[in-house]
């Protein structure tokens, strides 16, 4: 439902055909949809531009969709750039959708490399077409496995990215997917076959409330940690009878976590960095917000943090603080 009448962006809808993607293990389609939104009274030419990344089990074309009461997110940023909170911007939202239920956005043996696809193919084929963004005016946003997915492609790319925001990202992996990895043997119980427990959840005519712990967890370990003699990558970290940690499996999520991972000198370029998180997130990812910041702080890494009363659902009104931070920062 729209909260601004005012003039409306337009969004137009592009298919980036990925070269990088072909030789993905999970036949995801190569041919990938991004609609791409301009602010109303321009065309493109000379803006920053913005990406939005989704988080797991959804797409950038779900945040293009109509909602009920509420606002999709060009109809966010026709409110926020109409009534001047923010500079006018063009916004990617690329379809990233894969077989094991999305994106971290990161290069993967397993799931494709996703993270040049966005850098190589993706970013050139939007500044080509609408003449936005360039270097110092690129910025990246996401929220959940998307804010990882942003906070990763800033730390890897400040050549690249000239601004993040990490809305209530994955980090503190001990935190935040070891307290699920004792629920996810249960239910790959009694059979402990990975195979077996997929399929069945994909053919399913209705899934059970309880398959999104385990789906997770097993996209993050395709994420993460590849096996590509395993089916669709995954392999999991512990033992299947004990729930014992292997250590150099493991060792290999861990290079993936934000909080351990940090390039300094690469946030330090930024013009700006954004994070925030919930106080009550229910995956426990508030904590390891915190020990990012406290991070951030030691290094003297300039950043923008903030915690706010919610949980880790429906908190797509936190755009209202990022996006202008962002436009901003790259408008400068």
């Amino acid at each position: 439902m729209r909260k601004f009448f005012g003039p409306a962006g337009s969004v137009t809808r592009l298919v980036v055909e990925s070269e990088l993607l072909k030789a993905n293990m999970l036949g995801d389609p190569t041919a990938r949809t991004v609609d791409v939104y301009i602010a109303a009274g321009h065309d493109g030419q000379g803006l920053p531009l913005l990406v939005d990344l989704a988080g797991i089990t959804g797409s950038g074309l779900s945040h293009t969709n109509w909602i009920a009461f509420g606002e999709n997110v060009p109809e966010r940023l026709d409110r926020l750039i109409g009534q001047s909170v923010m500079p006018p911007v063009v916004v990617a939202f690329p379809d990233c959708f894969t077989r094991i239920g999305g994106n971290q956005y990161i290069n993967s043996a397993a799931t494709g490399p996703w993270e040049d696809f966005l850098v190589t193919e993706m970013l050139p084929a939007i500044e080509g077409r609408f003449g936005c963004g360039g270097p110092g005016r690129r910025g990246i946003f996401g929220k959940s496995s998307g804010g990882y997915g942003a906070i990763m492609n800033a730390m890897r790319h400040s050549d690249v990215w000239a601004a993040a925001a990490c809305h209530s990202g994955d980090m503190g992996f001990d935190r935040c997917y070891m307290r699920d990895i004792p629920a996810t043997l249960r239910a790959l119980a009694p059979e402990n076959s990975i195979e077996q427990w997929w399929r069945k959840m994909e053919n399913a005519k209705k899934r059970s409330g309880g398959y999104f712990t385990a789906m997770n967890i097993l996209a993050m370990a395709a994420s993460y940690d590849p096996d590509p003699e395993a089916f669709l990558g995954m392999r999991l970290p512990v033992t299947f009878d004990t729930c014992e940690l292997i250590s150099e499996r493991w060792a290999n999520w861990l290079r993936h976590d934000p909080v351990l991972a940090v390039e300094a000198e690469n946030l330090r370029n930024l013009k700006a960095l954004y994070i925030d998180c919930g106080d009550k997130d229910q995956f426990d990812l508030l904590y390891g917000a915190r020990r990012l910041v406290h991070r951030l702080k030691v290094l003297s890494i300039p950043h923008r943090y903030e915690e706010f009363p919610d949980d880790h659902s429906n908190v797509d009104y936190r755009m209202d603080e990022s996006l202008p931070f962002l436009a901003a920062a790259l408008s400068g």
